[in-house]
Order: C-alpha cells, then sequence, then structure tokens
C-alpha cells in the first residue's frame, strides 16, 4: 500500500519521540538524485539548474515535515568532502543556488559555498527547532587522518584545513559538526586486502587517541561540539563473514567515553554504509547490550568546556 509523500520523515520523528528519543536524520540525496558517479562527476549536477530546483524542492520539502519537532538534521555526508578534495575553494564551484531558489536562498552566492548557506536557512526556515550540523569528511584534504602512521604528523593542523573549509560553506551558523569513523567494518576491508584497524592500546598509530585529536581540533576551530555517526557495529567475536564482521569501535566508544567526550563529543550513532556490514540483527545484540549498559551506568557527561558559549 502506498504512503503519503513524507510519511518517512514524519513518522520517523513521530515514533522517535515517543520513545523519547532525537530523531537524526541524514540528508545523502546530492550524489543519488543527479545520477553521476560518486566524487568530481557529482558536482558537476549543482550548476544544472534543473536538477537544483528539484533538489532545492526536496530540501525544503524535507524540513518542512520535520516543522516544529526537535531533531538533528545531517546535511549532505560527502558532499562538502568532494568539493575540498577536489577543488579546496568553494566559491570555485559554481552551483545554482538563488537562481533556483529564490523563495529561500534569494541573494546568496551561486557556488557551493552559498548553497551550504542556504540550505542551513532553509533548515532554520522550516525546522526551526531542529539542530543542524554539516559532514566533516577526514580524507577532505587528500589525507584521510585516520590511517596516518607518522608521528610527527601534524593532526590539528590538517583538522583547522577542514574546518576552515566548513565555516566557508556555513559551518559557522550550525550547531554541531558531523564527524565519522568509517561506513564499513575493520574486518570487512582486511577481508578486501585493506587494513584500517585503529589500535585499540594506542600504542601504534593509526589509533583512537589520533582520530579523536583530530575531531577535538575541528571542533575548537569551528567552535562547534562533533557528534561520531554511522559507527560500524561489528565486534571481536565474531566470526568475519558477511553480515557478521569484527570491528573494536563499538566496543571501544563505550569503554572510553570519557575520552569521546573530551574530544568534544555529544554523541555517537551507529549504522552502516553498505549491504554486506554487521547490522544489529546479525551481531548477537552486542551494541544493544552496550547501550543498555552505558544508560544504566547513567551515560557520561558532555565535556566541553573550552568551546566558547
Amino acid at each position: 500500500m502506498s504512503r503519503p509523500p513524507g510519511d518517512d520523515v514524519r513518522g520517523f520523528v513521530s515514533r522517535a519521540r515517543a520513545r523519547g528519543q532525537l530523531p537524526l536524520i541524514t540528508d545523502y540525496q546530492q550524489l543519488l538524485g543527479s545520477g553521476l558517479g560518486e566524487g568530481e562527476q557529482q558536482l558537476s549536477a549543482l550548476n544544472n539548474p534543473s536538477f537544483m530546483r528539484r533538489y532545492l524542492a526536496d530540501w525544503r520539502f524535507v524540513v518542512q515535515q520535520v516543522g516544529g519537532a526537535q531533531a538533528l538534521l545531517h546535511i549532505e555526508p560527502d558532499l562538502w568532502g568532494y568539493v575540498q578534495f577536489f577543488h579546496g575553494d568553494a566559491r570555485r564551484i559554481p552551483a545554482q543556488v538563488d537562481s533556483a531558489n529564490a523563495t529561500d536562498c534569494a541573494g546568496m552566492e551561486n557556488n557551493a559555498a552559498g548553497l551550504g548557506r542556504c540550505m542551513i536557512a532553509m533548515a532554520r526556515k522550516y525546522a526551526p527547532n531542529a539542530k543542524v550540523g554539516q559532514h566533516a569528511s577526514p580524507g577532505a584534504t587528500r589525507m584521510d587522518v585516520y590511517l596516518n602512521t607518522d608521528a610527527s604528523f601534524d593532526m590539528a593542523g590538517e583538522a583547522h584545513k577542514v574546518a576552515d573549509f566548513l565555516l566557508q560553506v556555513g559551518g559557522s551558523e550550525t550547531d554541531f559538526v558531523v564527524v565519522e569513523t568509517s561506513d564499513r567494518d575493520a574486518g570487512f576491508y582486511q577481508s578486501q586486502g585493506e587494513d584500517v584497524w585503529w589500535d585499540a592500546t594506542n600504542a601504534t598509530r593509526p589509533n583512537f587517541h589520533q582520530a579523536f585529536a583530530w575531531a577535538k581540533a575541528l571542533s575548537e576551530r569551528m567552535n562547534k561540539p562533533n557528534m561520531w555517526w554511522q559507527l560500524p557495529v561489528g565486534h571481536m567475536d565474531l566470526p568475519d563473514t558477511n553480515t557478521r564482521w569484527r570491528d573494536n569501535r563499538v566496543d571501544y566508544f563505550f569503554t572510553h567515553a570519557d575520552e569521546v567526550a573530551a574530544a568534544h563529543s555529544v554523541g555517537f550513532s551507529f549504522g552502516a554504509g553498505e549491504g554486506r556490514q554487521t547490522t544489529p540483527e546479525m551481531d548477537n545484540g552486542h551494541p544493544i547490550s552496550r547501550v543498555r549498559a552505558y544508560a544504566q551506568s547513567g551515560g557520561q557527561a558532555p565535556c566541553i568546556p573550552t568551546l566558547a558559549p
């Protein structure tokens, strides 16, 4: 049976509120809507008037469905990272903004910087009680900071480059910045011949302390707390088969919640960006048990005293 337009968003928000939860809505439509290849190809759609009229109208519709509810809005993971990776300056990428949506974007620059600011402004206009965040990609500077093995590498300096770019596309007008670990389990990558494990002892790089240092420096530069998104849910007792891969991040984040908070992080969420990854239904209830134990313990207070009010 077909459902009315917007029912997915409205239903998700209402179900979350009924459970006393805060819904997190990730808008990942620019790549999918463009029909183009991921990366530099998808950026060309930003200057297509017909596409941008549909795209911005769709974003308006989404935030209108949120309406007056409290929610977290996560705007376009990967998009801002690709703009920085391929072009550096958001103003170098033409985008139909004012020209595609004069109703909401009048007077804003017709480039990627204007697009970021317009989408934030639309969220404020149509979903005034929502908190808005943009996505910080760890590889946006052409250096995947999470895989660094050099002890002398300037992690804070690299974070500042990403922060400065996000400020260009409206980051100063957001409420938080979204960071990530990986959209795939480390065991899955290992099966593909890639070693992306973070050392849980923090004795060698890559490790958790390094990732937290990057997130902390990003937040301090932007003066915004960060939120971790899309943590893979695998754990170390799984057999490394499809939908049941090993990973150590869920356990580390829960066991070291004080370190997460000290990195100016206000929360972390779970998910996978690919269908073969571990799911909560296939991991023997591990993240559910960790969430339950965390809640029963009283949780971890945020620790963001060094950010300006």
